[in-house]
């Protein structure tokens, strides 16, 4: 069954690279592979390279795996964001649960958005340094993940997880696609974080205030207000001076700011969560996505490697030959009649014509005993030898034999219009085992007009006919 090429253009690309590094180790059998992928006519060099690859990985077990990867991806998604929210949720309770039911301002702070902004930093400075900056991102731990889960250590996972990464970076969408990644399933676990931390403070009655030992506090004042210049953009309430300086100063003396400042504090540590954590990673989420979306088509085997240019010079090669030096208009001259059954001999002629070195001559057969025989080789002189020898002959019937898979040309057209008068009838014989190459022949006859020359496959029923 013939492959088709059914699947996301993702998986192409992902499966011809994955056949490519494979076969950097030593190269596959792909003799069957080369005839499906020459089996249809392909718009351009990638979706021959793509069928090709296809039919190799289907008999390798890539698509297989591949199938394996698409099904458990987000299966492991969800673990990383149960994982991702759990350890969240780990970090809010640490912060709200305490018995004495005091939460320390800025301890929450740094504990919620610290490895947020540490991991943030890293991918943003990663996206001017390799790709292997990316390796500890949670779009990284999600593909090795997945390839783990699906193909093991064993098998084609290994190398399908190296073709995709080679893609990705070939395309510069590695960053991207990690960061879509590794950004969605943090702006999930800050929103379950939101939503527990709301449900606490709506519910239940906490003590905000910020402790010291050696700093002043004006460092706390100032870092409020700096710190609340953006939420309160958005309309989350900031504590001003006075009520940051009656909480608890540098000994850690009892609060002394009443309801109102304590709803201020919770809405200022809200809005910092939301907008130094949510919302950047919902930024980075949507930039992600839109690039993605607009260098997606880059993920194309690259053409320019010399694997690929060895592999388009096999199909080059092995593709059929096309009929060349074609003449667009009306045949050069009136096809001759042939000579009439008075003025022919009864004699019959073969002629080989431009055949390869190793084919015998004369073809060993019992009905060429009395056959008059000659192999030119298609030179100029070669020609007017065989032309010569036909009008000395006159033969019956002469027969040509030909590559199959030769083009025919108008050469070839001026020769057989001059034979024809110096015989009774001319036939063809196609050697060769591509039905393509003889049904070629056989148009281009019919198309300069010589219908009367036949195209056959079986030199000695055209003899036995013949005699």
């Amino acid at each position: 069954m013939k492959t088709e090429l059914r699947e996301p253009a993702l998986s192409h690309a992902v499966i011809a690279e994955a056949v490519r590094l494979i076969e950097e180790v030593g190269p596959l059998d792909d003799a069957a592979a080369l005839r499906e992928a020459l089996a249809q006519p392909s718009p351009d060099d990638v979706t021959r390279i793509s069928r090709r690859a296809l039919a190799l990985g289907q008999r390798i077990g890539l698509q297989t795996e591949l199938t394996r990867a698409r099904h458990w991806a987000p299966w492991v998604a969800v673990g990383l964001v149960a994982l991702i929210v759990m350890a969240g949720l780990g970090l809010t309770g640490s912060v709200i649960g305490g018995s004495e039911r005091r939460i320390n301002i800025m301890t929450a702070l740094v504990s919620l958005l610290g490895v947020h902004v540490f991991t943030l930093l890293l991918w943003l400075l990663g996206l001017a340094g390799p790709w292997r900056s990316f390796n500890g991102s949670l779009g990284w731990v999600w593909l090795a993940l997945t390839a783990r889960v699906a193909g093991g250590r064993h098998g084609q996972a290994p190398a399908l997880l190296r073709a995709a990464t080679e893609l990705l970076t070939r395309a510069r969408l590695l960053p991207w696609a990690f960061g879509l990644v590794s950004h969605a399933i943090w702006a999930l676990s800050f929103v379950v974080v939101l939503a527990a931390l709301l449900f606490a403070l709506a519910f239940r009655s906490y003590t905000l205030s910020w402790e010291t030992t050696i700093l002043e506090p004006g460092f706390f004042v100032r870092g409020v207000q700096v710190l609340g210049w953006l939420p309160g953009w958005l309309g989350f309430p900031v504590p001003d001076a006075a009520t940051v300086l009656m909480s608890p100063g540098p000994i850690g003396a009892s609060v002394s700011s009443g309801g109102s400042g304590q709803r201020a504090w919770a809405w200022w540590l809200t809005g910092c969560i939301v907008v130094y954590g949510l919302l950047p990673r919902l930024f980075f989420v949507a930039l992600a996505a839109w690039i993605w979306r607009r260098r997606r088509g880059a993920l194309q085997p690259d053409l320019s490697l010399p694997y690929y240019r060895k592999l388009l010079a096999r199909f080059e090669a092995l593709a059929p030959a096309a009929i060349v030096d074609a003449d667009g208009g009306t045949a050069w001259q009136r096809t001759p009649d042939g000579l009439s059954a008075a003025d022919a001999s009864d004699a019959l002629m073969l002629v080989g014509f431009e055949l390869p070195p190793e084919t015998p001559w004369p073809p060993g057969t019992p009905h060429l005993e009395a056959v008059r025989t000659l192999r030119i080789d298609g030179s100029a002189p070669a020609r007017r030898q065989l032309l010569d020898t036909a009008a000395q002959v006159r033969p019956r019937v002469l027969v040509m034999m030909c590559r199959a898979a030769s083009s025919p040309d108008r050469g070839i057209e001026r020769l057989l219009r001059e034979l024809l008068g110096h015989c009774g009838e001319c036939r063809l014989w196609l050697v060769g085992e591509t039905s393509d190459g003889r049904q070629r022949w056989r148009r281009w006859l019919h198309d300069v007009g010589l219908e009367r020359i036949t195209a056959d496959d079986d030199v000695p029923a055209v003899l036995r006919a013949a005699t």
